[in-house]
């Protein structure tokens, strides 16, 4: 009797423990390195909502902020071995990794507004930058829009010449080096999250982003001057480690699948207006003055900048250069 009693108990504690196990939830790990109140945290945020509601539980998102778990030059890699399932990094972080092709996206004045944008990332163009991760180990799921760049320094800018041996932040770029130094400026590759401090201290003079990376980063805080060149346009591809992706049952998948494609949505809805109240807030902090650079100003960064497109063909694909700059002839530039 004692013996039955002691199977019974523990067939009871396996089945238990089976049931525990099975209803565990799924973890995504999602790390970033922009604030909660960016447009890229704010399209996590709402991820995280529709994901755990549409899968009623079954999958649970994790975020992790501002850099709090992996630094620029940390996450991709991180991504691939599986310490975390899922990023959003910046489209010029592809090329070190060996796709150079989503380069394509640090040209200056490659894209002339959003609707040029919107053709390239959500057509064809698009979906062919996406495949070419998957050899990598990574998932493509979708681009979040941020928005046009601004240079920033603590000298005015009206004319490309004004920032001539000023050090300037970047991105890992080939194209961002090359833009910068097209301009007679001294690029110096740093994380995002060391910019603030590098500012302050003197170690770099100015950088570009958008502005509201600037502000919730307190960039404005450090720097006197801020000019609209809007010259570049920086956004975000979210991915997925593709083993834990293709592991998922099909029915997650597609409700992850689902939740992306709508947070994708709010991210691009979002982008624009929280730049534009971004800016509101840099004017009105009164710590930096915002310059609009005239129309002639304007055709002189244009005149300055695109010589970079044509010396990148050889790097990133004259063709695919070319097919964008043809997204934008479809609807009217030239």
């Amino acid at each position: 009797m004692k013996l039955t009693s002691l199977l019974f108990s523990m067939l009871t504690a396996a089945v238990v423990s089976s049931a525990a196990f099975a209803q565990a939830p799924i973890v995504i790990k999602f790390s970033h390195v922009v604030s909660v109140d960016t447009p890229k945290g704010k399209a996590a945020e709402r991820f995280k909502e529709l994901a755990e509601k549409a899968t009623k539980g079954r999958v649970k998102v994790e975020l992790y902020p501002n850099s709090t778990l992996y630094k620029d030059k940390e996450e991709l890699e991180a991504l691939q071995l599986g310490a975390v399932q899922m990023l959003a990094p910046s489209l010029a972080k592809f090329g070190p990794l060996g796709v150079k092709e989503f380069e394509v996206f640090d040209l200056p004045y490659i894209f002339p507004d959003k609707d040029v944008l919107y053709r390239v990332t959500e057509g064809p163009i698009g979906k062919d930058l996406m495949k070419k991760l998957e050899p990598k180990g990574i998932v493509g799921l979708g681009f979040w829009d941020n928005g046009f760049k601004v240079m920033s320094a603590n000298k005015p800018i009206h004319l490309p010449s004004d920032l001539k041996g000023q050090k300037l932040r970047i991105q890992s770029s080939k194209v961002l080096d090359a833009q910068m130094r097209t301009l007679g400026a001294n690029p110096q590759v740093l994380a995002f999250s060391e910019v603030y401090q590098a500012l302050q201290t003197g170690v770099v003079d100015g950088t570009e982003n958008p502005p509201s990376n600037l502000y919730t980063q307190k960039m404005h805080e450090v720097q006197k001057h801020v000019t609209l060149t809007n010259h570049g346009y920086l956004g975000y591809a979210v991915i997925v480690n593709k083993k834990f992706w293709d592991g998922l049952p099909a029915d997650i998948r597609g409700e992850l699948d689902g939740a992306m494609k709508a947070a994708t949505k709010y991210a691009n809805a979002i982008a624009q207006q929280e730049n534009d109240s971004a800016l509101e807030a840099v004017k009105k902090s009164g710590k930096t003055t915002v310059y609009v650079p005239t129309a002639a100003e304007r055709a002189e960064w244009r005149k300055a900048l695109l010589p970079v497109q044509k010396s990148m063909e050889t790097r990133i694909g004259k063709e695919l250069i070319a097919n964008v700059n043809k997204e934008a002839a479809a609807l009217g530039y030239k």
